[in-house]
């Protein structure tokens, strides 16, 4: 097969690292790719949010099936022009995707799903948005309404950093039109879990947990980012918890989506609180978390290539999916200043040593290669160093020892991956 994975982060280097292992594979793209991607599969200078020139690519090359890896061309209906150009995608088509483009639309289907969720209300207007913070008082989540890259939430611990929420987001427009609308919820108290389901549109399969952490720094200090690290599986997240999950929020949901004429189709992602009452949906992603990915990618035993091409052609309910017995652990490598403004363009040295540590895998995210070969950093999150070990202490171990062997002046990393597991 000829398959096309669009993104250029580490997600998409774990999709395509992953892809590259399947005997069915023939030949394999990535647009846009980067450093890390281009050395299992062919990078194309195609933005993952040129949707006309994508299509024109899969059809020009006999794409047989298209992954998408970010949300964005998803939202914008990338599956949906697949589909009109006779191309098989993997990925929901846009009015399935408003789960994760609009916070608004996902409260609405987990409530009429039954599915338990936070109590909330959406805002149009600032001034009705900072009298109900008054009215419900601290702590209080203020979400915008749209796709924020992962850095739309804050969760406010007093009224003034609610009240600066609704300024920065909807007065401010911090992340533009997302914030045109917010929707502010109670704070659940108790773990994070990221949990993913492949679904057909009929049936859900369950594809593994994750536990993320999205503070920038140690101790779960300092501003959300798009993830500084994660692993999998969480201790907390029993078998019997999963069933809970898929019986009383994804299994919902699928079939409320179904009579919504909107099926769903490809890897729903579940952000769950295990709160005292049980699991409940924080929200839903539509694609597979980055840095939860990686590790998901490190355990999955079986071909990822027909789980995916199940799930486009509604054969799930006769597949099954086989894990390792193994523990996974990403650290992410961020450039000093992420999540805030932040200088590109450094070089990075002691890759291939870290490389070289047993059971440790390397992940690219926002990486280019200068002319003269060196690695350089172009993004925020810049690389993920992954390891896997019988336990969770020998894959952090690897992990860690494989990151100190990097040299790098221009990154910093969280250094308690891991540490509610291992506490």
């Amino acid at each position: 097969m000829r398959v096309l994975v669009v993104g250029g982060g580490g997600r998409e280097h774990a999709l395509c690292w992953a892809l590259a292992a399947s005997p069915l594979l023939t030949k394999l793209f990535c647009a846009p790719g980067n450093a890390g991607i281009s050395e299992v599969a062919e990078c194309v200078a195609i933005g993952a949010e040129d949707i006309p020139s994508l299509i024109a690519f899969a059809k020009d090359k006999a794409i047989d099936l298209v992954v998408v890896g970010p949300e964005a061309p998803l939202t914008l209906g990338l599956a949906d022009a697949c589909a009109a150009a006779g191309l098989k995608c993997f990925g929901p088509s846009a009015a399935a995707a408003r789960l994760e483009g609009s916070k608004t639309f996902t409260k609405e289907v987990a409530d009429a799903a039954g599915a338990p969720t936070a109590a909330w209300a959406r805002f149009t207007d600032a001034a009705a948005a900072r009298a109900y913070i008054r009215e419900k008082g601290a702590p209080i989540v203020v979400k915008a309404d749209g796709l924020a890259a992962g850095k739309g939430v804050v969760v406010a611990t007093t009224l003034s950093e609610a009240e600066a929420a609704i300024a920065d987001i909807m007065e401010d427009r911090i992340h533009g039109a997302a914030g045109a609308s917010v929707v502010i919820e109670e704070c659940m108290v108790g773990e994070e879990i990221s949990f993913f389901a492949l679904c057909d549109g009929e049936t859900a399969l369950p594809l593994g947990a994750a536990q993320d952490h999205k503070r920038v720094g140690d101790g779960d200090m300092g501003p959300n980012t798009g993830g500084m690290g994660a692993y999998s599986p969480p201790p907390i997240f029993t078998d019997a918890l999963q069933q809970d999950v898929m019986d009383r929020i994804i299994r919902p949901v699928l079939a409320e989506m179904a009579r919504r004429g909107a099926p769903f189709k490809g890897v729903l992602f579940a952000g769950l609180m295990i709160t005292a009452e049980g699991p409940k949906l924080i929200e839903f992603n539509v694609r597979f978390g980055d840095p939860e990915c990686q590790v998901l990618m490190l355990r999955l035993k079986s071909d990822l290539l027909p789980a995916l091409l199940a799930a486009c052609d509604g054969e799930l309910a006769r597949f099954d999916l086989r894990w390792e017995a193994l523990h996974a652990l990403l650290v992410v490598m961020a450039a000093r200043g992420y999540p805030g403004s932040y200088a590109k363009g450094s070089e990075i040295r002691g890759l291939e040593a870290a490389g070289q540590v047993p059971d440790v895998q390397v992940f690219h995210a926002g990486t280019a290669r200068r002319e003269d070969g060196a690695l350089i950093a172009t993004g925020g999150r810049v690389l993920g160093i992954a390891a896997t070990g019988k336990t969770l202490k020998e894959a952090r171990d690897a992990a860690y020892a494989a990151v100190d062997l990097l040299d790098w002046s221009g990154g910093f990393c969280r250094r308690d991956i891991g540490w509610r597991a291992l506490t």
